[in-house]
């Protein structure tokens, strides 16, 4: 699987965000380094060392760690009484090693 098709798109959420700054401020009160989280949407088939050298090779950074859990789809309504579903994904969450940073525009 090339990297292309490993990583499909970065999930930038206001949950996200408010657990990034949570992580600064911790890490900044315990005179630490900060160490930066990517959240991730994934092919479903990609296994963790897949992920890791996707990263490695698209960003150009260092992985730390990398967590992934299966989101299933959600049942929903449009307009109509039948209901559907929406697709189920993967989601990967990449702790880079201290002093690596992807900057996101």
């Amino acid at each position: 699987m090339s990297p292309f098709d490993v990583i499909k798109t970065v999930r930038l959420t206001e949950k996200v965000m408010a657990v990034q700054e949570y992580n600064d401020a911790a890490a900044e009160r315990l005179s630490r380094e900060t160490r930066q989280q990517v959240h991730l949407v994934t092919d479903t088939r990609a296994d963790k060392n897949d992920i890791r050298r996707a990263v490695e090779i698209l960003f150009k950074v260092k992985v730390d760690r990398v967590n992934t859990m299966n989101v299933s789809g959600r049942l929903r309504r449009k307009r109509t009484r039948h209901e559907g579903r929406t697709p189920r994904w993967k989601k990967a969450i990449v702790t880079l090693k201290a002093g690596d940073q992807i900057t996101l525009t």
